[in-house]
């Protein structure tokens, strides 16, 4: 089971300027073969699918902690989406085209099917495809693909960061830079482990540092790249007997975090009546309250 908390993984600049183009290339670390649609479905069902969940648990608790994690990277990456996205349009009569600034941009999508909201696919509007999901059965070959998920995941990320320099797209990658690099550094200690081959000499693909990132920074400085958190209350606490010794490229220890992140809250989208989204009036509002307040006898 999955517990759900509302909040998102970190706080999100709210943006001073709407760029569309920038959220369509966005939209390739949602729905793309390397984004975070992929990373949480392989995860999922390989944690769903795993065969000797006791025998093999330190393996079956990495995969289905990080599982967990990825929803929150769904949800982050799509929020950023909306957020880029805000202030494109305004607000006006029908014939007068409030529309017209999604005519022109990479992803009319984003203006006609979700009112400028996040779509589950890539940044040229191919729908994310669940063939993109890879469960051998065999944990050698999952770990190995999840190591080069991770490293493409990595790679698109720093390629859509050049792409934008829009600030909330900028930090959420900043972010997701630094904690993709510890799932990349998780499966390459799992397969270690597993084999005896020692994968942290790859390690970074692309070999660039974190630290040229200037948002990747201050969450570098926080030790979010040597954390990992059990995402349970509870459970999975083995990723410990995998998740020890010292980070290959910083030399900081690493650390098992019981639970979650702190978080931070999630955005409130206002009204857009120029795409009849939510469609709720005050009028219709007042009746919603009164019609609650009713059924609980107020």
């Amino acid at each position: 089971m999955f517990k759900r908390i509302n909040r998102l993984v970190i706080d999100l600049p709210a943006p001073k300027h709407g760029d569309p183009n920038a959220a369509a290339a966005v939209q390739e670390l949602l729905g793309g073969r390397f984004g975070e649609m992929s990373t949480l479905n392989n995860y999922m069902f390989q944690s769903f699918n795993f065969r000797q969940k006791k025998k093999l648990k330190p393996f079956y608790d990495i995969v289905a902690s990080i599982t967990a994690e990825e929803f929150g990277h769904v949800e982050l990456v799509t929020n950023t989406i909306n957020l880029v996205l805000e202030g494109t349009t305004r607000p006006s009569a029908p014939d007068t085209t409030p529309l017209a600034p999604g005519k022109n941009v990479r992803n009319t999508y984003h203006f006609i099917a979700t009112a400028q909201t996040a779509v589950v696919g890539d940044s040229m509007g191919r729908p994310w495809a669940g063939d993109y999901v890879f469960n051998s059965g065999n944990l050698v070959l999952d770990l190995l693909h999840n190591f080069f998920l991770e490293c493409g995941a990595r790679t698109h990320k720093m390629r859509v960061y050049e792409m934008t320099d829009h600030p909330t797209a900028r930090e959420m990658i900043g972010y997701l830079l630094v904690r993709g690099g510890a799932h990349i550094l998780a499966y390459a200690k799992a397969l270690e482990i597993a084999t005896g081959v020692d994968m942290t000499k790859l390690i970074p693909i692309p070999n660039l540092d974190n630290r040229a990132f200037d948002t990747t920074r201050k969450f570098e400085d926080m030790g979010l790249g040597r954390k990992l958190y059990t995402w349970s209350d509870n459970d999975y606490r083995d990723i410990g007997l995998i998740w020890r010794g010292q980070h290959p490229i910083d030399g900081g220890p690493l650390e098992v975090i019981e639970g979650t992140p702190a978080g931070a809250p999630i955005p409130d989208f206002d009204d857009l009546p120029e795409e009849f989204a939510p469609g709720i009036s005050q009028e219709d509002f007042m009746a919603i309250v009164r019609r609650l307040q009713k059924s609980a006898g107020m």
